[in-house]
């Protein structure tokens, strides 16, 4: 059985009175040590390089987005939902137009409690939440909006897409079909690099966001100090060449991880090499996209899908809002899946690790010139894998509360969805 609920909320489409974007960097890192999220319990030393918010805001005359890029690995969806209800508070921004995606990296402090992880991964978040940073890490973010909603000003857009090699697939397979976390040359893999491109009113840059799928996983769990692993190396080093802050925000990276992994010190994972094999590569992606427009509009929607559950998976309290009972009596997961359409350019994202054949396969059926997923976005409940993934088995399958049939589900709503938008901004159905 398959079970979709939609729930809709768009914009009207009216003269647009001039696009208008801003960006904020907010220091994260913390000064006294944290419990570090991404392996196995255990406590940051010292600090390698600084971990941060970053935030866009854009304004299209009608309405207002905000999408922030984070150095973390995870968080649980009730940290998003905290965040946006302040937000919305705050600023007037409603929650399907704050879109919140992390960078993944596993050497960065865990923040809030820890919903579905423990579930899956017991034995990880037995210790006490640090509500003292936590609250830190929240109250930053929310500052870092309103100034961005605070100092937007006239911009163009621009977007497009590139090609590196920075990453592989991570599901090794041994001579008895086994598959294990490793690396996998001959796997399934996304390469594509999505950019999209802010100007001033002077054409110089004032951001760049760009989308690539790579777990944050330079580095092993044998290091200590925090880092934002080969996502916050390479932001670093674009923004450093580019005069203007850069958005790491990480796609369908479930089965894809960087071609050096878990590496127990950065030299050893050659961590600057990605600078070369990935920052590079965004640059002149951005170098080669053609000229910016101010003539922007930005339409926003939700589609909540369902899909069974994992038979006899235990669920947490604090995420009833994410599943249910089914009248027949199978429990459903209830995935939220954002959309946001900034004029030729789609973007969907969801709260999971998914694997790169679906968003891979949403994209090839989109109506729209560039289509990107954003991963990680607006809360983590788990992985989610193709069909073929749960067949195989290994980790991801093993530590995900969904079944094989939410390959289907999830493509089927997104690609029907994404196919409805043209339709839905020509009738300018209203939020």
């Amino acid at each position: 059985m398959r079970l979709l609920v939609l729930s809709l909320m768009l914009s009207p489409l009216l003269p647009a009175t001039g696009f208008r974007a801003s960006v904020v960097k907010v220091d994260i890192t913390p000064k006294t040590p944290k419990w570090l999220l991404g392996y196995g319990a255990r406590q940051s030393t010292g600090v390698h390089d600084p971990i941060f918010h970053r935030i866009v805001a854009m304004d299209d005359g009608d309405a207002k987005f905000l999408l922030v890029s984070t150095d973390v690995c995870l968080f649980s969806p009730t940290v998003y939902n905290d965040v946006a209800q302040r937000i919305q508070k705050a600023t007037g921004v409603p929650p399907v137009r704050f879109w919140w995606s992390v960078t993944h990296t596993h050497s960065a402090p865990e923040v809030g409690p820890p919903g579905v992880y423990k579930v899956l991964l017991k034995g990880r978040s037995e210790h006490p939440v640090d509500t003292e940073y936590t609250e830190q890490f929240m109250g930053a973010l929310v500052e870092g909006a309103k100034q961005a909603l605070a100092k937007l000003e006239p911009a163009s857009l621009a977007s497009g897409t590139g090609i590196a090699m920075a990453n592989i697939n991570r599901r090794a397979r041994d001579v008895d079909g086994k598959v294990s976390l490793g690396l996998n040359p001959d796997g399934p893999v996304d390469r594509q690099i999505g950019i999209i491109r802010i100007e001033k009113a002077d054409g110089s840059p004032l951001v760049l966001i760009a989308n690539y799928a790579m777990h944050g996983t330079v580095l092993s769990g044998k290091y200590l100090e925090i880092s934002g692993d080969a996502q916050g190396v390479v932001a670093d080093y674009v923004e450093k060449k580019l005069g203007a802050p850069m958005l790491y925000v990480n796609g369908a990276a479930g089965n894809i991880a960087p071609i050096y992994s878990v590496y127990n010190d950065p030299k050893s994972g050659h961590l600057t090499q990605f600078n070369v094999l990935l920052g590079d590569r965004i640059l002149a992606a951005n170098h080669a996209i053609g000229a910016a427009t101010g003539d922007v509009k930005l339409w926003a929607g939700e589609k909540w899908v369902e899909t069974p559950r994992k038979q006899g998976l235990d669920w947490t309290e604090d995420l009833t809002a994410y599943a249910r009972m089914s009248p027949s009596g199978t429990p459903l997961v209830r995935l939220p899946v954002r959309f946001l359409a900034i004029n030729d350019i789609a973007i969907w994202s969801a709260p999971v690790e998914l694997f790169c054949e679906i968003s891979m396969a949403v994209r090839n059926q989109s109506p729209f010139a560039n289509t990107f997923y954003f991963g990680y976005t607006n809360g983590w409940i788990g992985y989610l894998p193709t069909k073929a993934g749960f067949a195989e088995g290994g980790y991801e399958p093993a530590t995900s509360v969904f079944s094989e049939q939410a390959e289907r589900d999830v493509t089927e709503a997104v690609v029907s969805f994404l196919q409805s938008i043209p339709k839905r901004q020509a009738t300018g159905l209203a939020r």
